[in-house]
C-alpha cells in the first residue's frame, strides 16, 4: 500500500469530500439571488444554512481489508460581518473544513493526519476570498494562507513552519481570471450549480499556489438509502486525477448529492489502483 498516495488522498479529498464526498450547503437567502459561473451561467443561489455542520466518515477497501474506517471529514459554514469603516459591514461566508485520520490508517504507519481549512468567501460572487489552512503530519506541522486578489486577478499563498520560526517562508503565486475557489469553497460552489443530467462545468481551483482546472459532470439521478432516508440523489463524476490536476495518478471520482435545492452531498466513492475509499454522511445538524 503506497503510504504517500492515501496520505495524498485524505488530505486533499477535502474537494472532493466530496469534491466533496461530502459536504456543503446551500448560500444564504439574504446574500444574493444569483452568481455567475466561470462559464457566464447565471445561477440561482440556494439558502447556505449559517451554523450547518457534516459529519462524513471514510472506508478504505482493498483484497481481504473490507471497509476499514480511515478518516473523518468535518464541515462547518459560518457567517461573518465584518467591520468596514464608515461604510455598511461587509458580509462573508466562512467554510471550515476538518479532515482527521483514523483507525487502521493511524495504526498502521503510526502517524496521525489532521488539516484544519478556513476559507473566506465573497457572497455576491461565491470567489473565495482568502484561505487558512493548519497541516500535521505527526510532528511535522504547516501553517498556510493564500489571499486572493480579486481585482489583480492574482493568488499568494504563503507557508511556514511553526517549529522553525527563523526558517524562510515558501511563497508562491498564481494569476487567474473568473471566479476562484479552495479546496473546500468548490464544494460549495457545486452545490449551488443546476445539476442536471447530461450538463458539465468547470471548477478553478486554487491550492498551495497552484491553479487547476477541474471538469465536473452530471450523471445520472436514481434512489439511495443515506442517512437522510432512502431520498432521490444526483451523481456527480468530477475529474481530480491525472497530470496538472488535484491528485496525481489514475482513479475515478464520483459524489452523491440529495435531488433537492440544498444539494447536500450523502455519499462519495474514489476508486484508485490503492484501492476504493467510500465517504459517506454520518450526521447532519444546524447550530446556532
Amino acid at each position: 500500500m503506497k503510504f504517500k498516495y492515501i496520505r495524498q488522498f485524505v488530505l486533499r479529498l477535502v474537494i472532493a469530500t466530496a469534491v466533496g464526498t461530502a459536504v456543503g450547503t446551500a448560500v444564504g437567502t439574504a446574500a444574493v439571488s444569483t452568481v455567475r459561473a466561470q462559464t457566464n451561467l447565471a445561477l440561482e443561489v440556494n439558502p447556505l444554512t449559517a451554523g450547518e455542520e457534516l459529519v462524513f466518515e471514510a472506508e478504505f477497501s482493498r483484497a481481504v481489508l473490507r471497509k476499514v474506517d480511515v478518516a473523518d471529514f468535518h464541515f462547518r459554514t459560518r457567517r461573518d460581518t465584518v467591520p468596514n469603516g464608515a461604510g455598511a459591514p461587509v458580509i462573508s461566508w466562512r467554510l471550515i473544513g476538518d479532515v482527521t485520520s483514523k483507525g487502521i490508517f493511524s495504526k498502521l504507519f503510526n502517524l496521525r493526519l489532521h488539516e484544519h481549512i478556513e476559507s473566506s468567501v465573497d457572497p455576491a460572487t461565491f470567489s473565495v476570498l482568502r484561505t487558512s489552512k493548519v497541516d500535521e503530519q505527526g510532528k511535522r506541522v504547516r501553517h498556510s494562507e493564500a489571499i486572493f486578489d480579486q481585482t489583480a486577478g492574482k493568488v499568494t499563498w504563503t507557508e511556514r513552519d511553526p517549529n522553525n520560526p527563523r526558517q524562510e517562508p515558501r511563497v508562491m503565486t498564481a494569476s487567474f481570471a473568473g471566479t476562484i475557489h479552495d479546496v473546500v469553497s468548490a464544494i460549495y460552489f457545486m452545490r449551488i450549480q443546476p445539476l442536471e443530467v447530461g450538463k458539465s462545468f468547470d471548477i478553478q481551483i486554487s491550492d498551495s499556489g497552484r491553479i487547476y482546472q477541474l471538469p465536473v459532470k452530471v450523471v445520472e439521478r436514481r434512489e439511495m438509502k443515506t442517512l437522510l432516508g432512502r431520498i432521490g440523489v444526483v451523481r456527480v463524476d468530477a475529474d481530480i486525477f491525472g497530470e496538472d490536476r488535484l491528485i496525481r495518478g489514475k482513479g475515478k471520482f464520483s459524489i452523491w448529492l440529495s435531488d433537492d435545492a440544498r444539494h447536500i452531498p450523502v455519499r462519495a466513492d474514489l476508486s484508485t489502483d490503492v484501492g476504493k475509499f467510500e465517504i459517506k454522511l454520518k450526521k447532519a445538524s444546524v447550530m446556532p
